[in-house]
């Protein structure tokens, strides 16, 4: 059985306000879970204590028993220093891709042949 720590969404419209739960891997988003570890409120400023409250205890029970932790929920185990989460680091993501390059070879011919006839005229 394949067990997962994540979030599940409460709140309003545009208020949102997630609890931290133990859920198997197949269960919808905010359906049915095995336990409430905690809650997480986004809305609250980063520095304030009631932003992310967990119950610690649990929390460190079921990472020791095997349950995988979502990605969102490992930063807020990070936060808390529950777990550690290592930075990803993806730098071909960050480079422009096939096309964004070729426009940017062809304004760089541009300005150059610019550059070129400026420098004949004044010569």
């Amino acid at each position: 059985m394949s067990v997962k720590i994540r979030l599940s969404r409460g709140g309003a419209k545009k208020r949102p306000y997630y609890y931290v739960v133990v859920a198997h891997h197949t269960s919808p988003r905010d359906g049915r879970y095995i336990e409430q570890i905690g809650t997480f409120d986004p809305m609250l400023k980063k520095d304030d204590p009631n932003r992310i409250k967990l119950v610690e205890e649990r929390v460190k029970h079921w990472l020791s028993v095997g349950a995988q932790p979502t990605d969102r929920v490992l930063r807020l185990l990070d936060v808390t220093g529950l777990a550690k989460r290592e930075a990803s680091v993806n730098p071909e993501k960050a480079k422009p891709k096939k096309k964004a390059q070729e426009r940017a070879a062809a304004a760089a011919e541009k300005a150059a042949k610019a550059a070129e006839a400026a420098q004949g005229e004044t010569a």
